[in-house]
């Protein structure tokens, strides 16, 4: 909650995000006005014309019954984990738990915001904690509000399924298409 799911598809969709903002009722979790109750969805078209089609999850626990249910035909996923929470680490491994089906195929990227005002947990110590849960997926420093860091985040993950494509292809696998999810 409050790692900027909504800002990030805010910040790249080419249509008017559909969001499902409530006032927040549980200010002890994150101190912010709103939340999202269901999801947020927006669209960007790729380079092939094709459309991506973007869904924001509730970041709260509470809601952590709907993430498998949005998860289903999901291409991928970005997981966004905001630094200044007390144990950002365990919110980490948190949403990987209910995502692992995407992040063990590799078809996930860690976003982490906050850095800039609160540094700790370091880049390598989530790097340390994705070996320890054998996974690996890539993890960056992302400004959610910034257009070209969300981007990014969705161009190296579309890379990410490229080569899965493309090893998949070269020993007779088939992939489905699907969506991709952003959550925190």
């Amino acid at each position: 909650m409050g790692a900027g799911k909504t800002t990030a598809i805010r910040a790249i969709s080419e249509i008017t995000p559909i969001t499902t903002e409530a006032s927040n009722s549980d200010h002890g979790e994150c101190d912010k006005e709103e939340t999202t109750v269901a999801m947020d969805y927006g669209e960007i078209t790729l380079e092939t014309g094709e459309k991506l089609r973007l869904y924001g999850t509730p970041g709260q626990a509470r809601f952590q019954f709907m993430w498998p249910i949005l998860a289903t035909g999901a291409l991928g996923v970005v997981v966004l984990i905001d630094n200044s929470r007390p144990d950002p680490l365990a919110d980490l491994e948190l949403y990987l738990d209910a995502f692992r089906p995407l992040a063990d195929a590799g078809a996930a990227v860690v976003g982490v915001g906050h850095m800039d005002c609160c540094p700790e947990p370091s880049l390598e110590a989530y790097m340390e904690r994705l070996t320890a849960l054998d996974v690996v997926v890539p993890v960056m420093p992302t400004d959610v509000r910034r257009r070209n860091d969300v981007l990014e985040m969705l161009e190296l993950l579309l890379q990410q399924l490229e080569a899965t494509w493309t090893y998949s292809e070269a020993i007779g696998g088939v992939w489905g298409h699907g969506w991709t999810g952003v959550t925190s």
